[in-house]
């Protein structure tokens, strides 16, 4: 994926500087020109060329000089032989990677063409308290265990997330009593009570590229996050209201809704999973989309705005973690499976 992210970006540029590149660092050892020689080959064509401005003959040894099998340029018969193979070598590479006609779009497929098999719907509070309702189509096919994690945050049992481990590292006994207490409350509730999305936050919105959603926090920030398998289904970010979720488990357990951006479809191709696409609530997305966000916190060199981690949506204290989020708090009111 990165190979063909290469491409997109510099194309053949990439190939012609590979090929100068090895051609710089091989022409001695690998060739067989000599550094000293080949100056003194330089010089001698300088002088010789100055011979015929005054008339004289030199046109031996400028013959000698250009000569490709002059001993003062190639050592013996089996360093030509290798400079002969070493083009040989880089003219079929080069050939046989220019023949095969290069498509991003060669192991992707269109999100039109994927079947929905679920429907969730999510409720957003609008700061000024205000309800609208996007519904979600799930690609239970293509996607089928990040989508059944999905209908699980989504529904009133939940997602049944283990506690994560104790630290014991903290320095102050006030920080690790308070660790010791949520730790001890995570476990009370392990088995009974699930993650869902109610009440969580819109934790970034990044306009035209990302809308991030369902920071959860409170009780289940001591929850294990879940490991969202890829099914290498080939879908990609190729319409606004995609909905994606992270690849892995260090992206918490919220989810991405893809407003429409080529940037942001370039970054969520690589690290998103595609779970399904918006079928109803667009004007809440374009809402969500245009919303007031924080856009203040300068790095102290270069003045080069910092984005936020993914551990900002779990009550990150440093300033950077404010990037992006919205100016006024929009939750999650509740949510279902449909």
């Amino acid at each position: 994926q990165l190979w063909r992210t290469g491409w997109d970006i510099l194309g053949m540029r990439t190939l012609v500087v590979a090929c100068g590149v090895s051609l710089s660092f091989c022409r001695g050892p690998v060739l067989g020109f000599s550094t000293e020689s080949s100056a003194y080959s330089s010089l001698q064509r300088r002088n010789t060329f100055r011979g015929h401005a005054k008339g004289r003959r030199a046109s031996t040894s400028f013959k000698l000089s250009l000569s490709i099998t002059d001993t003062s340029d190639v050592k013996d018969a089996s360093l030509v032989n290798k400079r002969r193979a070493f083009f040989s070598a880089m003219a079929t590479s080069a050939a046989s990677i220019l023949a095969v006609p290069y498509s991003r779009a060669d192991d992707s497929r269109s999100t039109r063409d994927a079947v929905v098999t679920d429907k969730i719907y999510i409720d957003i509070r609008t700061p000024d308290g205000t309800t609208d309702r996007i519904i979600v189509g799930l690609f239970g096919k293509d996607a089928p265990q990040p989508v059944s994690i999905l209908k699980q945050l989504v529904s009133p049992s939940g997602y049944k997330s283990k506690c994560k481990p104790l630290d014991t590292s903290r320095l102050f006994e006030k920080e690790q009593l308070e660790a010791n207490k949520v730790y001890n409350s995570c476990l009370e509730q392990e088995t009974t009570i699930g993650v869902n999305y109610d009440y969580s936050q819109v934790w970034r919105v990044v306009k035209d590229d990302r809308i991030d959603l369902g920071s959860v926090t409170g009780r289940f920030i001591a929850r294990e996050f879940p490991n969202f398998l890829d099914a290498n289904s080939g879908l990609r970010h190729d319409a606004p209201g995609i909905v994606s979720v992270r690849r892995g488990n260090d992206g918490g357990f919220g989810f991405t809704i893809f407003p429409g951006g080529s940037k942001g479809a370039l970054e969520l191709d690589q690290e998103n999973i595609v779970v399904g696409r918006v079928v109803e609530g667009m004007d809440a997305v374009e809402m969500l989309n245009d919303i007031p966000v924080v856009k203040s916190s300068i790095k102290a060199s270069g003045g080069k705005k910092a984005a936020p981690t993914r551990a900002c949506r779990y009550g990150g204290k440093e300033l950077y973690c404010n990037e992006n989020k919205p100016l006024k708090k929009v939750l999650i009111s509740s949510s279902g499976v449909l």
